[in-house]
């Protein structure tokens, strides 16, 4: 009778040491997951904080030519105050879908606003003829391309953790220990491209 008590005590006690060991190894794959999410969205925030950056010398730029639509650079530099106020951290991803959706919203309005800023500039050859503006046009479009790609490789790492957090056993753990969905940028129409913000110079 004794040895049966042992031994069900001794299973009891390697069946604790297992789960004990299986929910270590959980969690740490989940903190790992999280944090990869965190640092595919400071790449994200990176290259958007690149483009705002990139837009005080292209307005600069366009305001040299003579006749320049005012109401074109008005709307770009509203569309980036609007941007500067919506504050997310830049290493952590949000897990708020709606601050989210906020950002991205900003984000797109901006996106548009240079995308027609460049459309009108097209328009003007001594623009065109600038080395500095063909510059500026080059970063941008090579900074909208790194933001696709960054936005894509976001929502490829919080497509890893939420299927982690969402199944089971990890389940358990994430709820046990706070780990929440995040949220994904969400596509819209032509957001499957970036912007075309590329010129013909050797137009007449």
């Amino acid at each position: 009778m004794k040895k049966y008590a042992l031994g069900c005590g001794a299973l009891v006690v390697l069946l604790g040491v297992i789960v004990l060991v299986g929910g270590c190894g959980s969690y740490n794959r989940l903190v790992g997951s999280s944090q990869n999410v965190d640092a595919k969205w400071a790449q994200v925030q990176n290259q958007y904080q690149r483009r705002y950056d990139l837009i005080p010398n292209l307005v600069n730029t366009v305001q040299g030519a003579a006749n320049f639509e005012k109401s074109t650079i008005t709307e770009v530099t509203e569309a980036r105050a609007s941007v500067g106020q919506v504050k997310l951290d830049p290493n952590q991803a949000p897990n708020d879908a709606a601050q989210l959706e906020k950002f991205e919203k900003a984000q797109g309005q901006l996106g548009s606003a240079l995308s027609r800023l460049l459309v009108v500039a097209e328009r003007y050859p001594e623009l065109k003829a600038t080395q500095n503006f063909m510059g500026l046009q080059a970063e941008l479009a090579g900074t909208e391309n790194r933001i696709a790609v960054e936005r894509m490789r976001f929502n490829e790492a919080v497509q890893t953790y939420n299927t982690s957090v969402k199944g089971f056993p990890m389940y358990v753990i994430a709820r046990a220990f706070g780990f929440q969905v995040k949220p994904y940028f969400q596509s819209t129409q032509g957001a499957e491209a970036p912007p075309k913000v590329q010129f013909d110079f050797n137009k007449k």
